[in-house]
C-alpha cells in the first residue's frame, strides 16, 4: 500500500503562472512625499532658478560641503528605514534625501538607492509639485553595463543628455561636454527625472560621469558645477572634502582588490 504522506505528489494541472492568479496582489506602496519644517509649511510654490539633484559620489561629496545652505524639506520614501540617521548635522552616511537652498539654487542630496519601480514616483515628488524649478540638473554615474563603448578606471569622462527645451536654447546650462553615446542606456532615477522634465516642459540636463570614485572624476564634476552651474552664487566649501573623498576612494579600491584576489 502506498504511503500517502511520503509519496511524491502528482504534478499540478496548473501552470506556475496560473497559480499566481490565486494570490492576492500586494498592497500598493504609499507615494513618496515632502516634509517641510514648521517655518516653511505654507502651501506655496517654491521656484528655484536651478534644482540640482545629486546621486553620484563626487557630486554628493562636493555639494554636501557647500555653505551656507539651509534645509528646505526632506523627501520621505515610505519603504526606506530611517534608522541610522544622525541626530546632529547631516552626514553623508545617512539614508536620507534632503533639499537645501543655496541662494536661488536648490540642491537635492539623494543618499539612498531608489529602485527602478519607484523612480517615477520620486521624480514626480521632487519636480512639479511644490518645487517648480526653471532648470534641473541631474548628476548621476555611468553604469558600465549600460554604456556602449570602452570605459577605463584611469580616465574620467562625462557626458550629458538634455530635454528638447534645453537643447533648443542658445546657451546651455552645462557647456563643453559631449552627448551620451548613441546606443548607450540610462535607467533609474536619473532617467525618470529627465523624462519627467521633458513631460513638464522644463529645461533639464542629465550629467553622467565615470568612474564613481577618484580624484580625476571629482575634479571633472567640480569644474562643471563651479564654472557653469554655480557661477554667480555665493558659497564656500567647509572641511577638507577632497581628503575625505580620497579616503573613501582608497577604501573602495581595496575592497575591489580583495574581491578579485
Amino acid at each position: 500500500m502506498d504511503d500517502v504522506i511520503t509519496e511524491v505528489p502528482p504534478p499540478s494541472r496548473l501552470l506556475p503562472e496560473d497559480l499566481n492568479n490565486f494570490t492576492p496582489p500586494p498592497a500598493p506602496l504609499p507615494s513618496p512625499f515632502l516634509v517641510f519644517p514648521p517655518h516653511n509649511s505654507e502651501n506655496t510654490l517654491l521656484r528655484p532658478s536651478i534644482l540640482i539633484v545629486a546621486m553620484s559620489s563626487p557630486s554628493l561629496h562636493f555639494l554636501h560641503h557647500l555653505t551656507p545652505k539651509s534645509l528646505v524639506c526632506s523627501l520621505i520614501l515610505p519603504e526606506t528605514r530611517l534608522a541610522g540617521i544622525s541626530a546632529g548635522p547631516q552626514s553623508l552616511t545617512d539614508k536620507s534625501c534632503n533639499v537645501y537652498a543655496l541662494g536661488s539654487v536648490f540642491i537635492v542630496l539623494v543618499q539612498y538607492p531608489v529602485i527602478p519601480e519607484r523612480a517615477h514616483a520620486v521624480a514626480k515628488a521632487l519636480v512639479g509639485g511644490r518645487i517648480v524649478p526653471e532648470k534641473v540638473l541631474i548628476l548621476d554615474s555611468i553604469q558600465s553595463r549600460n554604456f556602449r563603448g570602452t570605459l577605463s578606471r584611469d580616465e574620467a569622462v562625462a557626458f550629458k543628455l538634455e530635454t528638447s527645451l534645453e537643447r533648443g536654447k542658445s546657451s546651455f546650462l552645462v557647456k563643453g561636454l559631449g552627448y551620451y553615446p548613441s546606443g548607450s542606456v540610462v535607467d533609474g532615477l536619473g532617467a525618470a527625472l529627465l523624462g519627467w522634465c521633458q513631460l513638464m516642459r522644463i529645461e533639464g540636463t542629465l550629467l553622467m560621469s565615470w568612474p564613481d570614485l577618484g580624484r580625476p572624476v571629482m575634479n571633472l564634476v567640480k569644474s562643471v558645477l563651479v564654472k557653469d552651474v554655480l557661477c554667480g552664487v555665493e558659497y564656500s566649501v567647509d572641511g577638507d572634502y577632497e581628503d575625505e573623498y580620497l579616503k573613501l576612494s582608497r577604501r573602495k579600491a581595496r575592497v575591489d582588490s580583495d574581491l578579485y584576489t
